[in-house]
């Protein structure tokens, strides 16, 4: 099961900050988001969210980095947060950590069937 975890400022210190929690974790295979268009177009987030992946992968050569579709997820995870009473507008970090959720759940999921 999928659970939310603080969300991770995005700076230059990042891979380090994940690198030293897939360490502590024992974690063999990180998630990353692909952030494409409904149309499934590559979006100027596409080349980021890949640079970050080969990055991620380069420093720590043991885990598997696996690319997955986020379609959706913020959305998703905005109406869920709206649902159970929270306004996800007012909560950006909130939302992308419910959105975080989702896509490893989609991920987790489909490693069952």
């Amino acid at each position: 099961m999928a659970f939310p975890r603080p969300a991770l400022s995005v700076d230059e210190r990042l891979v380090g900050t994940l690198a030293d929690l897939i360490a502590d974790e024992d974690v063999t295979t990180v998630v990353v988001g692909h952030p494409v268009a409904l149309s499934g177009r590559a979006t100027s987030s596409t080349d980021l969210a890949g640079a970050f992946a080969e990055e991620l992968r380069a420093r720590v050569a043991s885990i598997e980095v696996v690319r997955w579709d986020e379609r959706l997820t913020t959305h998703e995870a905005s109406r869920a947060l709206r649902q159970a009473g929270h306004r996800a507008s007012a909560q950006r970090t909130r939302v992308d950590s419910a959105a975080a959720v989702i896509l490893l759940q989609s991920y987790l999921d489909a490693r069952r069937d």
